[in-house]
């Protein structure tokens, strides 16, 4: 089905989404700081460290940002409809943040380091990109002088989806963070998914929207990387 271009406020699909995403929030926190990590480890044999609370700390604070980013989004920015399998799928996406790497970083208590400086400052960058990007295009596509134009300016005029390359970018600083090769797996996955599923399917829908104005759009500003891919 294609859901672009169709608006609805989707309402009951938002609520149940929020409600998952806290009960995922306090799985997190109760992994993370209480007794679910020790559950962890004697029921699926991953080893809990005990130690290493910053590097926690950590990752549960990019937790709150990006609920609260979601939550943001949903509420103000998203305007298409949202069908019921996507207030499920959506979810299960971000569980994969939330669980996956607070059972990632369960094993390692290393002190915080360089790198983990650079993975806030990725994180950061990326929710910039995301969200910026984002709060950008409502405001210009609010005015009615840009009425059926294409957005690209802001952070688009680099990457015709640099919302997408900044979610790659903030899920790669919760990798870098939990010290474990394991959790590359998933900002991997996610660039595959944007870059053969997602990108591919929006850019068609933009193309038959907007036609020549997306055809010039396309020969300046890369799909995904800017200047790169």
């Amino acid at each position: 089905m294609d859901l672009y271009g169709q608006a609805s406020k989707s309402i009951p699909q938002k609520v149940v989404i929020h409600l998952t995403e806290i009960l995922l929030l306090w799985l997190s926190y109760w992994i993370l700081f209480q007794s679910g990590g020790n559950w962890i480890e004697n029921h699926l044999y991953i080893h809990n460290a005990g130690g290493g609370r910053e590097r926690r700390v950590i990752i549960f604070i990019f937790n709150i940002v990006i609920f609260l980013r979601l939550a943001y989004m949903m509420i103000f920015l998203l305007k298409r409809k949202i069908p019921w399998e996507e207030s499920i799928s959506v979810p299960f996406a971000f569980a994969l943040y939330f669980i996956g790497y607070s059972l990632f970083v369960l094993p390692f208590s290393q002190p915080i380091g360089d790198l983990d400086y650079f993975a806030i400052a990725l994180f950061m960058v990326g929710c910039l990109l995301n969200s910026g990007g984002e709060i950008l295009r409502d405001k210009w596509k609010k005015n009615p002088e840009n009425k059926g134009k294409l957005y690209t300016e802001g952070f688009f005029k680099y990457s015709r989806h640099i919302n997408y390359f900044g979610d790659i970018l903030w899920v790669s600083a919760y990798a870098l963070v939990t010290k474990n090769v394991w959790a590359i797996t998933i900002p991997v996955f996610l660039f595959c998914f944007f870059a053969f599923y997602n990108a591919p399917k929006l850019d068609k829908h933009l193309k038959e929207k907007y036609g020549k104005q997306y055809d010039e759009y396309a020969k300046k500003a890369t799909m995904l990387i800017p200047f790169i891919y």
